[in-house]
């Protein structure tokens, strides 16, 4: 009877072997990643009349729409949308040469914007389609700026910026607010005079749900308005005014608009 036991003691002794075997194998293995690069990116396609792109940055291709048949998708990120769903991504510090390119079956690849910018280590970028989309030359504007978001975080308060991606408005563009849920009657400044392909600082005011609106700098009359805007303590956003000033409908897709896109450390 003794040889049975001893068979599935061997057994046993050989799994147990085998299993710790793969573990010593498993502990030297070394991953093939590369940290993620300290710096960030993020794409938008505020060109008005644009067709959807892809963004690189130099050959790299940073955003795209995901395909389930093995072949790229002829759709990217369409005007008045944020790539990669507004969030940020790593980008190797140094030079850069960022590219808007069209996503469609129709010149695909076709560099539509253009815009070089030299990327600091563990600092915050935004790129931005913007002006008018040239269907003759097939070119739009292009810019970047550094989100220099402040150096500690208040959890008691929101923060806000202001972005002006408008080709055609004829004057610098203000920010303001108008709570909603407490005083009610008291218009709130968020930013300085704002040229086109700028940017304000960032400024604070209490969390709540705000009436958001943009002036040209000498009229008290609003030129864009978004209602119901909930801002949150303890975070960044930017808000974007992108499109034609010049059109008034309210449901024409050139339309102007404010853009609201929380900026994550």
């Amino acid at each position: 009877m003794t040889r049975p036991i001893n068979r599935y003691r061997l057994a046993a002794g050989l799994l147990t072997a085998a299993l710790f075997g793969a573990c010593d194998k498993n502990t030297v293995q070394q991953l093939p990643f590369e940290p993620p690069a300290a710096a960030r990116i993020k794409f938008f396609n505020f060109g008005v009349n644009a067709p959807q792109v892809n963004f690189y940055a130099d050959e790299t291709k940073m955003t795209a729409v995901q395909s389930g048949t093995g072949v790229e998708a002829n759709t990217g990120v369409a005007y008045g949308g944020a790539g990669n769903g507004g969030a940020y991504l790593s980008i190797a510090p140094g030079a850069h040469t960022l590219t808007g390119r069209i996503a469609a079956a129709t010149d695909k690849n076709l560099p539509i914007a253009t815009v070089n910018a030299t990327i600091a280590d563990g600092k915050l970028y935004s790129v931005y389609m913007s002006g008018f989309y040239n269907t003759t030359a097939k070119s739009s504007d292009a810019f970047v700026l550094e989100d220099a978001l402040p150096a500690s975080t208040d959890y008691t308060v929101a923060s806000v910026r202001f972005v002006n991606a408008i080709a055609n408005s004829a004057h610098t563009l203000n920010l303001y607010a108008i709570s909603t849920t407490g005083d009610t009657l008291t218009l709130i400044p968020l930013s300085a005079p704002v040229a086109y392909q700028s940017a304000a600082a960032f400024t604070t005011l209490p969390f709540g749900i705000y009436n958001l609106f943009a002036r040209y700098t000498d009229s008290t009359a609003n030129k864009i308005t978004r209602t119901s805007v909930t801002l949150l303590p303890g975070q960044f956003y930017t808000i974007s005014a992108f499109g034609d000033i010049t059109i008034t409908s309210t449901t024409a897709t050139n339309r102007p608009q404010l853009d609201n896109t929380v900026n994550q450390r």
